[in-house]
């Protein structure tokens, strides 16, 4: 059986996998739904599964696909990723927090993914850190503006526009030019201000996963997305704040890992989901 997934919530991706979870063809970027398309002529492609972020319009309807298409929240697809093929394997509470160009959660509960009463359980971006209010963080939610990686990125060149001296610059070129990959390597060379920033970074992450961890009683949180990437600078440190912020003993039953699935991970998680719909 093969089954399409496709994630709609942020840049464009589309798998086709069998119901191993080997990937027979994929697709990236405003291509993907081309690569699909094309992918599904080649196949016989029996279910179809849409991930779309919390808040946003349901997808056009696909001639092509219908009726085999399923529409399921981002949150819910990257933690069925997770439980099918990654982290969380085997879990029945577990929670994916999805951290890039969008931050989301996905919450599985005694088995069974969970949106809420109103479909937006899961909506991470706004959850609170502190008491300081920043304008964007009525835009795009206080944890979203301080660990997205625009987030990140912004921070860094708000230290250098304070006076702080930061290699970064000079490899980005321009404050502009400035992204969370060119902020991670830098904490990598050994940038002092970089270091700094990934730190923060880390601590609001870790806040994130105890105040989740505190609500769900989760058997392991994953961490996925483009921050990912920089597991080798953020796991233990996310782990040290997510225990400060626990009781005594919190983090004895919990794990708390990065996804090693990649950005394709929501998209298999809403294959996952199509494959499975009753």
């Amino acid at each position: 059986m093969l089954t399409l997934g496709i994630d709609l919530s942020h840049a464009a991706f589309a798998v086709v996998v069998d119901d191993t979870g080997r990937i027979t063809s994929r697709g990236a970027g405003p291509d993907a739904m081309a690569a699909a398309l094309a992918a599904t002529a080649k196949a016989r492609v029996e279910a179809v599964g849409i991930a779309v972020s919390d808040g946003a319009p349901s997808p056009p309807a696909f001639d092509e696909f219908a009726p085999r298409a399923h529409v399921y929240p981002a949150g819910a697809a990257a933690i069925t990723a997770e439980t099918w093929l990654g982290a969380a394997r085997g879990a029945r509470n577990a929670v994916g927090l999805w951290i890039g160009e969008r931050v989301f959660a996905g919450l599985l509960v005694d088995g069974r993914t969970w949106t809420g009463a109103h479909g937006h359980a899961g909506a991470a971006a706004w959850l609170a850190l502190n008491p300081v209010e920043r304008q964007d963080y009525r835009r795009v939610g206080s944890l979203a503006a301080e660990v997205g990686v625009k987030g990140i990125a912004r921070r860094l060149s708000w230290r250098i526009q304070a006076g702080d001296h930061s290699a970064v610059l000079e490899r980005a070129g321009d404050l502009d030019a400035i992204t969370a990959a060119h902020v991670f390597d830098g904490a990598r060379s050994g940038d002092g201000v970089a270091i700094s920033v990934v730190r923060d970074t880390a601590k609001y992450i870790g806040m994130a996963i105890a105040s989740l961890a505190a609500t769900l009683d989760p058997e392991v949180v994953v961490v996925g997305g483009l921050v990912a990437d920089a597991a080798d600078l953020l796991l233990d440190p996310v782990r040290q704040e997510c225990a400060r912020r626990l009781p005594p003993g919190g983090m004895d039953a919990l794990r708390v890992e990065f996804s090693s699935l990649g950005e394709e991970a929501v998209a298999l998680g809403a294959a996952r989901l199509a494959m499975t719909a009753a």
